[in-house]
């Protein structure tokens, strides 16, 4: 009887304790999403910031953020036309915007580095980020991809990745300050698998696990290395650049907003709040259901690439 009791009286205790638990939870996330002010970067870094694929999407958005919080950019992109484009539409709106520019295309490996290295020279660099990208054109099996494809892929977001690191980093080491974001993807970490674009999938797992290792590894040098976990943007790597954005697909540019204002922060985050509140109902479901829903959806966008 005298055990009774005391779960008796432990149970209300417990259900306290967890809704309390609950409550700060929702309380961080909301003040992290919504209220949280975004560092200032020149001051916490440096003056200037190199951002990889800098010409369509997430990273042209991220370009433009940055320049309107005042930083100068090295803007790295592979063709010369788009990157002048780009430069000439921050240049408009930035007044005080110093802007480089290397045309490199990483899936070609290490030429660009030298072109890189040459560009930040003299420059104080605190920030790069990562948001060069590169998938299949469709949704496809394994044994359908063709080579220059799939090594195309593992070219950009494996080893652009880690070269563009490697060529920022021994400064950011020799200054003690400094910051890394690498864009990775809700496919390499939200769900399960991601079947019908495997090596995909697996590049962006790559990219998380190595920005988490470099996080615990330059930490006490006083340089934050952070990977940012975005689901659907508004891109053409999705086939929805000319879609009207929604609750849960944002336009690059709301996406940038929150993304610049994570910086410094959570080594893993999903800067999008809505991005956030599908990776929490995902956690929630089984992985048996999960791997169905992205077969069924990688099938049906095999069949219907525009779906």
């Amino acid at each position: 009887m005298e055990i009774v009791a005391l779960l008796l009286l432990l149970l209300p205790i417990l259900g306290l304790m967890s809704l309390l638990n609950l409550s700060l939870t929702l309380l961080r996330w909301f003040y992290a999403a919504f209220l949280r002010p975004g560092k200032d970067l020149r001051q916490a870094y440096g003056s200037w910031a190199v951002v990889t694929g800098a010409t369509d999407g997430i990273g042209r958005a991220i370009a433009f953020e940055l320049a309107r919080r005042g930083l100068h950019l090295v803007l790295v992109g592979r063709s010369s036309g788009k990157l002048r484009k780009t430069s000439d539409g921050i240049l408009t709106a930035s007044i005080g915007t110093q802007i480089r520019t290397v045309v490199w295309d990483l899936a070609e490996g290490a030429g660009g580095a030298e072109r890189l290295r040459t560009a930040i020279a003299g420059v104080d660099v605190g920030l790069v980020v990562n948001c060069a990208g590169a998938t299949y054109p469709a949704a496809m099996y394994f044994h359908e991809v063709e080579e220059r494809v799939w090594r195309a892929v593992v070219g950009v977001n494996v080893e652009g990745t880690s070269l563009v690191m490697r060529v920022v980093l021994p400064e950011m080491v020799r200054r003690r300050r400094g910051a890394v974001v690498n864009i990775g993807s809700a496919s390499s970490v939200a769900v399960p698998s991601f079947p019908l674009y495997a090596v995909y999938a697996a590049t962006k797992a790559y990219v998380n696990k190595l920005s988490r290792s470099l996080h615990v590894a330059y930490k006490s040098m006083g340089i934050d290395v952070q990977c940012q976990i975005p689901f659907y943007v508004a891109t053409k790597m999705v086939s929805m650049e000319e879609r009207p954005s929604t609750t849960f697909i944002p336009t690059p540019e709301d996406y940038a907003k929150a993304a610049v204002r994570c910086i410094g922060y959570e080594p893993l985050i999903t800067p999008y709040w809505s991005h956030s509140i599908q990776w929490v109902l995902a956690t929630c479901l089984p992985d048996f259901l999960l791997d169905a829903w992205r077969l069924r959806v990688g099938i049906r966008k095999r069949i219907n690439p525009t779906k």
